[in-house]
């Protein structure tokens, strides 16, 4: 079975190789699936080469085992994650970079050789060291040590921040060297009527905030969206992208190579989509400029935001194209060329999508506009074409007001990545008076972010909220999708009448201030 060897790469721990007693060492890591070793013939480093009566493996429960007696009838059993020292008996080798070769056998993959780059240099230990446990770095033991270690080293009290209602355990995969939560104050507004394909009714919402006045705008948006009979949210695009770059020598190569990808397409979607149950590789949109290939890789992810997903799935498609490309010479690859944009807002995400493309609309009518905001439809017409003008000239990437409020505090009361605000703050608002002068108004956000499974999600109170708003399980990510379009609509509703009619002000002074 053939393994890209950029896939094989992932065995070796980088910066593992060290002069020790008796020669040198080095650790490897099964970070790809269950297997068993079944011979490890040879190793080189630099112009030495060892063979298997030279070298002892040193496993993780400390014991030992030479590398000559592992056979098919003895193999060494390594499981995802497991890892094992080598210790080569050869005479130590001054700082530098060396080539490290190892052939070995494994199940059910046959011979194998794996070639990298690894450097000796003198180790040194950190002169301030958080305190780890590496067997139970959640247990509640280690949590107090690390607590008074952050008491001694700044002189603040965990007070507050040691106190939470979860098991530590379960933030296991999303938070390293834990000490506690940092317990942001949460509200509710709404309800909200969705009119959507995937959320239809009435949604309380929770908002995750600091800044006084966001809750009570909110629900005062959702008043006068409900009065007009909800809003209407749609979910037009769904991708998740990685982009990598291939080098060439010359501009020719590189638009060669393009041509071969999309020959190949459907070997390289077989290869990327091998690696998930759910990501599917729906188009790679190809980029050229001066010797250098982009390739931005769209793929659906399921309930999944999809990130680290779609990164495996590139890695092992592009581990594939590597082996596989002969017409020209790859000089140098990039798994992430910058051209998706990840964690920042980009003219290419507004106009190809990013996690979700939906838009949400509403016709708010005249008299509920004049009743419960003290504001005309013509006005807020007039106001919207004012604004996109300065919008222009900033060069902002939302010619709205401030749809990232709410996608943040719904982002922190629901467990997305808030970072991911970045990108989908993003936002196009388009209004228009009708015929019976009420007033269109919709916002799409082109690269919303989202998730009902996997990253925060999970975590205790991040589930609640989830769950509060019926997206918990299954096939929910775009009813999440669509609820956190319509609160945004609401909000800008909210602030535009506030700022309109000259409320704007007076409401922030009047909850907005602590003092």
């Amino acid at each position: 079975m053939l393994v890209p060897s950029l896939i094989l790469k992932q065995l070796y721990n980088f910066n593992s190789l060290a002069n020790v007693e008796g020669g040198l060492q080095f650790m490897m890591k099964n970070r790809l699936s269950d297997t068993q070793i079944t011979q490890l013939k040879s190793v080189r480093i630099g112009d030495h080469r060892l063979q298997a009566d030279e070298i002892t493996l040193l496993l993780e429960d400390g014991s030992q085992r030479a590398a000559a007696s592992l056979t098919e009838a003895a193999p060494l059993d390594l499981p995802l994650k497991a890892s094992f020292q080598l210790h080569c008996a050869m005479p130590q080798l001054p700082n530098g970079k060396y080539e490290v070769e190892i052939v070995f056998s494994a199940q059910p993959f046959g011979e194998l050789t794996l070639v990298v780059e690894d450097g000796l240099s003198d180790k040194s230990e950190p002169t301030v060291s958080i305190p780890r446990d590496r067997s139970d770095d959640y247990g509640d033991a280690i949590i107090k040590e690390r607590q008074k270690f952050v008491e001694d080293y700044t002189g603040a009290k965990m007070e507050h921040v040691g106190q939470y209602s979860f098991d530590p355990h379960s933030c296991n995969g999303n938070c390293e060297h834990f000490i506690g939560a940092a317990q942001i104050p949460l509200g509710v507004a709404g309800p909200l009527q969705v009119n959507g394909e995937f959320a239809q009714g009435e949604f309380l919402i929770p908002l995750a905030t600091s800044e006084g006045t966001l809750v009570a705008s909110y629900n005062r948006g959702i008043k006068v969206v409900n009065l007009s009979g909800g809003v209407k949210c749609t979910v037009q695009r769904d991708s998740m992208q990685r982009a990598p770059v291939f080098v060439f020598e010359d501009a020719r190569a590189a638009r060669d190579f393009v041509d071969w990808v999309k020959v190949n397409f459907a070997k390289i979607a077989e290869e990327a989509e091998a690696t998930s149950s759910v990501a599917r590789l729906q188009y790679i949109d190809p980029y050229l400029a001066n010797k250098f290939a982009y390739l931005r890789f769209n793929f659906f992810t399921g309930d999944a935001a999809g990130q680290n997903m779609v990164g495996r799935a590139t890695f092992a498609a592009c581990s594939w194209i590597l082996d596989a490309y002969k017409d020209h010479k790859v000089e140098h690859f990039y798994l992430e060329s910058n051209f998706a944009t990840d964690k920042k807002a980009s003219q290419v995400n507004i106009m190809r999508t990013r996690g979700k493309r939906v838009t949400a609309e509403v016709v708010l009518k005249r008299d509920v506009l004049i009743q419960n905001m003290r504001v005309e439809p013509e006005s807020l017409a007039y106001h919207y074409g004012v604004a996109n003008i300065g919008s222009i000239m900033s060069g902002a990437n939302n010619n709205g007001l401030h749809s990232a409020n709410a996608i943040t505090a719904m982002f922190i009361a629901t467990g997305q990545d808030v970072a991911n605000v970045s990108e989908s703050s993003a936002g196009l608002v388009y209004c228009e008076l009708t015929p019976e002068k009420d007033l269109y108004f919709s916002i799409t956000i082109p690269s919303l972010i989202v998730a009902t499974f996997g990253g925060g999600t999970g975590l205790a109170t991040q589930n609640e909220c989830l769950s509060m708003l019926g997206c918990v399980g299954r096939d929910k990510v775009n009813k999440l999708a669509e609820i956190i379009a319509g609160v945004v609509l609401a909000g800008e509703i909210s602030l535009a009448s506030a700022i309109s009619s000259s409320d704007w002000v007076s409401s922030h002074e009047q909850y907005g201030r602590n003092r």
